[in-house]
């Protein structure tokens, strides 16, 4: 992975939060392979992965039998269990974090992880859905937008599926522009506010745009960080986009946005959230929670 950019591509944020007046898609590296116009092979010819035990319910708080209906999916979720031991992560050099944008697991476990960024859309009916599905989402939100309604993201995070509460920043600035110093401001500044607001200090950091330098990885580890989190998939409004291959891969972080209609052409989050979870339910994988990994 070369400091600064996501090894297969990064990815230039572009919607409320990340970016004003461009259009909502996000744009990837020249290493990336955009998601194919043809549809994902379906559910009945992949076979949703199976919970060991072969238990379908939520992953932490166990999803009714009937809220995938409600939410326009056509077979429950599969959620992965807390594994016995974690994964090994390759030890960052001293003073720094180390940079994690895929979950190393064991052969054939198709299991990846969703992350939300930013904060800036704040729907009810998001909420509802999150705690309905039992979503374990790690958020990791932007001062600047997401202040507005932290209680929001703290309904999010209490709703029974273990969702967390993670750094992006105070105002999501690219970071690579900026001074150890200017850096430091920018991640323990949020470090401090989040902590203060929710009673934990974060314990994953996402530099915004995907952008860091060894300076970001100094600073990190000085305001507190044990990580710091990038993603090689992320949800557009309709499907993923690939920074490696053209299918899901084990271990897959997704990157998506707390994002509404005018930066999903019309679509509502919970509209996006559906088809994201279509898509994972069709390349057969289930659904882990990052915390219980790293």
């Amino acid at each position: 992975m070369v400091a600064g950019t996501l090894a297969a591509g990064a990815l230039a944020l572009s919607l409320t939060g990340c970016g004003k007046n461009v259009d909502p898609t996000e744009r990837l590296g020249n290493k990336a392979t955009p998601n194919p116009s043809s549809p994902t092979p379906s559910a009945s010819t992949t076979g949703p992965a199976a919970a060991p035990g072969g238990g379908q319910g939520g992953g932490q708080g166990g999803a009714s039998d009937e809220a995938y209906k409600k939410w326009g999916l056509t077979a429950p979720l599969q959620y992965a269990p807390k594994p016995a031991q974690k994964p090994q992560i390759p030890k960052a050099a001293p003073g720094k974090v180390p940079v994690i944008d895929r979950i190393p697991l064991p052969a054939g476990e198709k299991t990846v992880f969703l992350t939300f960024d930013d904060g800036a859309e704040k729907d009810p009916e998001f909420l509802k859905m999150a705690a309905d599905l039992k979503l374990p989402i790690s958020m990791f939100l932007t001062d600047s937008v997401a202040s507005s309604d932290y209680g929001h993201f703290e309904k999010l995070r209490d709703n029974g599926s273990a969702s967390t509460v993670n750094n992006h920043t105070l105002t999501h600035p690219n970071l690579r522009t900026l001074s150890f110093e200017a850096q430091k401001k920018e991640i323990c500044g949020q470090q401090d506010k989040l902590e203060k607001r929710f009673g934990q200090r974060p314990p994953f950091f996402r530099p915004p745009f995907g952008n860091y330098n060894d300076d970001t990885l100094r600073a990190a580890s000085e305001c507190g960080v044990s990580s710091v989190l990038l993603w090689r998939v992320s949800m557009q409004i309709n499907n993923f986009q690939y920074a490696q291959g053209s299918t899901l891969q084990p271990g897959d972080i997704i990157l998506a946005h707390f994002r509404g209609p005018s930066e999903l052409k019309g679509a509502t989050e919970t509209q996006m959230t559906t088809r994201m979870l279509q898509r994972i339910q069709e390349q057969g994988y289930r659904i882990g929670r990052l915390e219980d990994y790293l």
